[in-house]
């Protein structure tokens, strides 16, 4: 029997996921028959190398995806919400980076470790979690098995690139600028488009995302709810408590993030315990040894697909609570390597084709 081979477009080609996207397809288990580039019309022509072969960037249109069997999309939510439609309208699965479908109730929410069986049943869209949130229930899902879970508190040191190339760009041009005694100029942080922006380097900004009307960050709210859709199936679960900060540091690449959490009482949970369950754990590496000061740091972590953990210990003043230490590349678990595990999976489960009538569930 001939092994079926897909073809497959990256949307969002020339972006700092995108470029990481076709390194990680490069590297995937996915027989790829054919790879399509697309972008924006600015980007349109630029040229990029996948497998040895020089590819050129085509502009995004709907008729792109006539013949695709997977997209990779990582092009913004409003390129996702334009476009992802039209590509299951001809028949190709999508998996999308963007925030814009992860909330939508015909779509699951997808971090292989802890919910790959949500992939079955799917409508032809899967979305790639929040980088923050996806490395946070990697961590999180082998203690919720051995020891339940009920409670979350957790504050993120997120990186740059998090939010984008430019972003990342800048804080190097800051960091030049502040080093020879010039002014720094801030066009990007913490948001885009607000009206204020200031400087990332030597400081620290606790906003990620535009404040809702609670005072939480847009960013907390993904968090919050993103969390309990993958870990318990609802965004709006009461089987656990979740809330945090988000703050952006001036690292360019890997978030940290401390996560405090609270285990179901009488189920025998230890750091030791703990510790073993996370060691034992897909896609964790544990660095925790305090007396050779092994804990995970971003500088390691950057390049590499797992998530990385130590720091773990007991709150000493509540029972069954503890306090880890999360860090994981955001650009590759927790954007372009869970993208392409993702479309792993499917492929290896023959979940590759778009039911009938499932385009139907979204705004086309």
């Amino acid at each position: 029997m001939t092994e079926r081979t897909y073809n497959i477009a990256i949307l969002g080609a020339t972006g700092a996921v995108g470029t990481r996207l076709m390194s990680q397809l490069e590297e995937s288990t996915i027989p790829v028959n054919s790879l399509k580039l697309l972008a924006s019309a600015r980007s349109a022509g630029k040229k990029l190398t996948f497998k040895g072969q020089e590819l050129t960037v085509e502009e995004a249109t709907a008729d792109s995806f006539s013949g695709i069997d997977l997209v990779l999309a990582s092009g913004g939510g409003s390129v996702s919400q334009r476009f992802a439609p039209e590509a299951v309208k001809r028949g190709a699965v999508v998996v999308d980076n963007s925030s814009y479908w992860r909330m939508n109730d015909n779509v699951p929410l997808v971090v292989p470790e802890v919910n790959e069986a949500d992939l079955q049943g799917h409508n032809g869209i899967i979305a790639n979690p929040n980088c923050s949130t996806t490395q946070m229930v990697v961590a999180l899902e082998p203690i919720r098995r051995a020891f339940g879970l009920r409670r979350v508190i957790v504050s993120t040191y997120q990186a740059a690139s998090g939010a984008g190339q430019t972003a990342w760009e800048e804080l190097v041009a800051q960091t030049e600028a502040h080093n020879a005694g010039e002014k720094m100029v801030a066009n990007i942080l913490p948001v885009k488009g607000s009206d204020k922006h200031y400087p990332l380097a030597y400081n620290l900004l606790p906003q990620i995302d535009v404040f809702e009307d609670d005072g939480y960050t847009h960013e907390e709210w993904k968090m919050i709810h993103e969390t309990k859709k993958i870990m318990f199936g609802d965004k709006n679960s009461k089987s656990v408590k979740v809330t945090g900060t988000a703050v952006r540091v001036p690292v360019p690449v890997g978030h940290g993030e401390t996560v405090y959490f609270e285990t179901e009482p009488n189920t025998g949970a230890t750091s030791a315990g703990i510790q073993q369950a996370l060691s034992q754990a897909s896609g964790v590496i544990l660095e925790d040894d305090p007396k050779k000061q092994l804990y995970p740091q971003p500088i390691n972590a950057e390049g590499k697909r797992e998530t990385f953990v130590g720091r773990v210990r007991p709150d000493l003043e509540n029972d069954d609570s503890f306090h880890m230490w999360v860090v994981s590349d955001n650009l590759l678990k927790g954007a372009a390597w869970n993208t392409v595990q993702i479309a792993e999976r499917l492929v290896d489960l023959d979940l590759v084709r778009v039911p009938v009538g499932a385009a139907g569930k979204f705004e086309i």
